[in-house]
C-alpha cells in the first residue's frame, strides 16, 4: 500500500556521556501520534514509514504509516489478520517488531499469552505487505524458553554480515535471574530460532529496579550500540539507556548515564521509553496529557559522531 493511498486519520501533531539533553533536542522532539500508541516499532521500506504498536482497544496491532518520519501518520487498521491458535483467546498482542526477507515477505513479530500455561511467548506471522494482514506461522510461539519467567519484547537486527538475529526480554522470576535482554540467531526463513541465546545485560542497577527491556540495536562503524528501557513502564522513573559492545554477543557495557527521560527532555515527555532508531530518527513513546492511560509516539533525530549517540 503506497502511503498517499492511506485514508483514516490516526493522528498529526548514550547522550554523549552528558548529564542533560542539549535545548536543541528537546526543542527538536514532535509528537506524532496523540493517541495511545505503546511500545512503538518503526520501518522503512520504500518509499513509505510504518509503525506498529501493542494492542489497544479490540485492535490487534495497530499499523500506522507515513511518508516521512515527522508525518503526517494515518492508520491502516489492524496489522494482524487473526490471532495464532496458541494464544489466549481475547488477549492482546505486546511490542511488535516487523522486519523483510530478502524474498520480500514482510514477518511480524510479537509476544502473546500462551492459552494453556498462562505464560508470554513470542510468536510470527507473515504478511506480502508492510502493513499487512499478517497471517500467523505455525501452531506453536517459536519463542519460549524455560526458566526464563516469560519472553516479550521482540526486536530483530540484520548485522552486516547478513545473519539475523531476534532479541527479547526475559520477564525473571521473584527467586530467580533477574530481568535480561538475549540475542539468538534466526534462521534465514525468519521464523524458526536457531542455536542457543545468548543474554547480552540483566538488570543490574539500583535504578533499574528490576527491569531491562524494550531492546533495540544500532550498528555503528565500530560498535554495537543496545538500547533499552528500565524501571517499570508505570513509574515517573521509566527511562532509556543504552549499552556499547564490539561485537553483537558482547560484553556489553552500560553508558553512565541515561538517554532519554523525563527529565533530560525537560518535562516533554512523560517517561519516555521503548525507543526504537529508524533512518536518523528515534522514536519513542510516553505517557498523555499527565495521566497513565495513553501513550503517545514521538521522535527526535539522533546521530552517532565517534560511535556515540545523539540527540539533535
Amino acid at each position: 500500500m503506497k502511503c498517499r493511498r492511506l485514508t483514516v486519520v490516526i493522528a498529526v501533531s548514550v547522550l554523549a556521556w552528558r548529564p542533560c539533553a542539549p535545548a536543541q533536542a528537546i526543542s527538536a522532539r514532535r509528537l506524532l501520534i496523540n493517541q495511545d500508541f505503546p511500545d512503538p516499532d518503526v520501518v522503512k521500506t520504500g518509499a513509505c514509514y510504518f509503525a506498529f504498536s501493542t494492542s489497544t482497544g479490540q485492535v490487534k496491532v495497530p499499523v500506522a504509516a507515513a511518508p516521512a518520519p515527522d508525518g503526517p501518520w494515518r492508520g491502516t487498521g489492524d496489522a494482524l489478520a487473526t490471532p495464532p491458535p496458541w494464544a489466549k483467546p481475547g488477549g492482546g498482542f505486546w511490542a511488535p517488531d516487523v522486519t523483510t526477507l530478502p524474498d520480500g515477505t514482510f514477518v511480524l513479530y510479537f509476544a502473546s499469552t500462551v492459552g494453556a500455561s498462562g505464560q508470554m511467548c513470542l510468536g510470527t506471522a507473515t504478511a506480502s505487505e508492510p502493513d499487512g494482514p499478517y497471517q500467523p506461522s505455525g501452531d506453536q510461539p517459536i519463542g519460549c524458553a524455560a526458566g526464563d519467567g516469560g519472553d516479550i519484547d521482540p526486536q530483530t537486527f540484520l548485522d552486516s554480515d547478513g545473519t539475523r538475529y531476534l532479541l527479547y526480554k526475559s520477564d525473571g522470576t521473584p527467586t530467580g535471574p533477574p530481568a535480561a535482554i538475549w540475542s539468538q540467531k534466526l534462521s534465514p526463513d525468519g521464523r524458526t530460532l536457531a542455536g542457543t541465546h545468548s543474554e547480552l545485560i540483566r538488570a543490574d542497577l539500583t535504578a533499574e529496579k528490576g527491569v531491562v527491556e524494550a531492546p533495540s540495536v544500532v550498528k555503528t562503524l565500530s560498535r554495537y550500540l543496545l538500547f533499552y528501557s528500565a524501571d517499570t513502564f508505570t513509574s515517573s522513573g521509566y527511562h532509556t539507556c543504552y549499552a556499547t559492545a564490539p561485537t553483537l554477543s558482547g560484553p556489553f557495557v552500560k553508558a553512565d548515564s541515561q538517554f532519554l527521560s523525563t527529565d533530560l527532555l525537560g518535562g516533554r515527555v512523560d517517561t519516555p521509553g521503548v525507543a526504537d532508531v529508524a533512518d536518523g530518527h528515534i522514536f519513542f513513546h510516553g505517557w498523555l496529557s499527565g495521566g497513565r492511560s495513553a501513550r503517545g509516539l514521538s521522535e527526535l533525530p539522533i546521530s552517532f559522531p565517534g560511535d556515540t549517540p545523539q540527540l539533535g
